[in-house]
């Protein structure tokens, strides 16, 4: 009889006080145990750290506010687990969620990194949360099983693995696509990653109607749009696949066609056959929020929609002209951690960490 799999979970964290203790109580009710539950901090003026100490999981921190990347990078450094979990601290995992994701690995000895997605009931209330939730939890209910990418908010990924491509890169600062990169280059070296829908979590984030624009356009599109072009790599897959991009060159013609309906009222009929196009594309899943908000949030939620699938091939055309005009003349910055062989590193407390910690990570 094989043994079984052990398991590290680490929860980076800044100014997470909020959902922090929540999604620390919900890892305790797990159906699994695990070897470990490591928080690191980022830098918090809030009080995640007493928070994270009196749940009783090891507290490790950064010197400073480096990233999410750094943080997880820190927290493996000192897991031991052959599995690591990294859930994100506004994220609560439901009781069988570690247990399925091991159950994953022992199953398939050949996989390397497994992701789900967020539940179905989100816990923020307004419109713009419920919906972006949703959204997220649609199309992962939707994608590929042999996924493309990888997801922090709530992923697991073989120790040895994370450490064959070098960990998260660390030039990513802020909550970024660091994670989508990480995927990016365990499938370029032929790293399998399974995107598994009965595998579910909480996210407890509240969204506005500006951070919700911002964070699409300046943490997602723009930086997505230059990883997909330094690697070439345009996967059919979650949310650029060809349903999504026919969607986006329609709401982009329809935006079009509306500038011009002014001048030339001819061009109201295309423009509104476009947006119509758009809504049948994505028929599903209005229809999909119907069932869970009612069709007078789907209907109000459709203008959201519609707004991504408008900034979002704009986005990604400035992203072209960057690319073209200053990326690709700039120096490659890359920080990523250059793991060593798999072992369990010495315990030390923060106090005796964070020194060290600074100058593994420096540039």
């Amino acid at each position: 009889m094989h043994s079984l799999l052990t398991i590290s979970v680490v929860v980076p964290v800044w100014n997470g006080a909020e959902y922090l203790s929540k999604c620390l109580e919900a890892l305790s009710q797990s159906d699994t145990p695990v070897l470990e539950r490591i928080v690191v901090d980022d830098g918090s003026t809030d009080n995640s750290i007493l928070i994270a100490e009196a749940s009783g999981a090891q507290v490790f921190r950064t010197r400073g506010k480096r990233g999410p990347a750094v943080a997880r990078n820190l927290g493996v450094m000192h897991a031991s687990g052959d599995i690591v979990i990294f859930v994100d601290s506004d994220v609560c995992v439901a009781p069988a969620t570690l247990r399925l994701m091991r159950e994953r690995f022992e199953n398939q000895p050949d996989l390397d990194a497994v992701v789900g997605s967020y539940d179905d009931e989100p816990a923020a209330p307004g419109i713009a949360s419920q919906y972006k939730n949703l959204l997220h939890h649609y199309v992962h209910q939707h994608g590929k099983a042999e996924a493309a990418t990888f997801w922090s908010g709530c992923g697991a990924i073989r120790r040895e693995a994370f450490e064959a491509v070098g960990g998260f890169d660390e030039s990513y600062a802020r909550p970024c696509i660091e994670d989508i990169d990480l995927g990016y280059r365990l499938r370029e070296a032929n790293r399998r990653i399974l995107l598994d829908p009965a595998i579910q979590a909480k996210h407890l984030k509240q969204f506005h109607l500006l951070r919700l624009f911002r964070t699409d356009i300046f943490d997602r599109a723009l930086p997505w749009t230059r990883l997909i072009l330094q690697s070439n790599r345009l996967p059919n897959d979650l949310n650029v696949s060809v349903p999504q991009r026919v969607s986006a060159a329609l709401m982009l013609a329809a935006a079009g066609l509306l500038l011009l309906s002014p001048f030339f009222a001819l061009a109201l009929v295309p423009a509104l056959l476009a947006l119509a196009g758009v809504v049948a594309l994505n028929w599903d899943f209005y229809r999909f929020l119907a069932s869970k908000r009612g069709w007078a949030f789907a209907i109000a939620a459709i203008p959201l929609h519609q707004a991504y699938y408008l900034y979002s091939p704009i986005c990604f055309a400035v992203g072209v002209l960057l690319h073209y005009s200053v990326w690709r003349f700039q120096p490659a910055v890359r920080r990523r951690r250059v793991f060593g062989p798999v072992s369990a590193p010495a315990r030390l407390s923060p106090a005796e960490t964070e020194p060290e910690t600074l100058n593994s990570f420096t540039d």
